[in-house]
This record gives structure tokens, sequence and C-alpha cells, in this order.
């Protein structure tokens, strides 16, 4: 989950890094797909009963989640 995190915030630096639109739009993409992966896991922690705060998690997610696609 961690690693998923790390990599949303890390997608969206380098793609504003590399100077181009379409650059920076494939980066956003990755950082979507990252995510993606990130409330999948959320969602399978929650079902498996670890001491997460689930709604809480998917509620902050998709808030960012929509950042990045606007």
């Amino acid at each position: 989950m961690l690693r998923a995190a790390v990599s949303i915030a890390s997608n969206i630096a380098e793609g504003a890094a590399r100077g181009t639109k379409a650059e920076f739009k494939k980066f956003l993409a990755i950082a979507q797909g990252s995510a993606a992966e990130l409330e999948t896991q959320v969602i399978i922690a929650g079902r498996l009963s670890f001491p997460i705060e689930t709604e809480k998690f998917l509620s902050e997610l998709d808030e960012i989640s929509r950042m990045i696609v606007d």
C-alpha cells in the first residue's frame, strides 16, 4: 500500500518535470492507475479486517483521484 501511495505522487512529479503536456498527461494516467491499485488494496485490507479506517481512506483517495483527472 505504501508503494502504491508513493507512486501516485512520484508519477505526478516526474510528469511535471518532463516539460511537455503530452508527457505530463501520460504520467497523470500512470498516477491514476496507482490510485486505482491503492483503492483495491484498501478495500481488500478492510475485508480482511485489518485495523484501518477504510471509508476515510477511500474518501481521501477519491478526492485525490478527482484532482488528478481535473
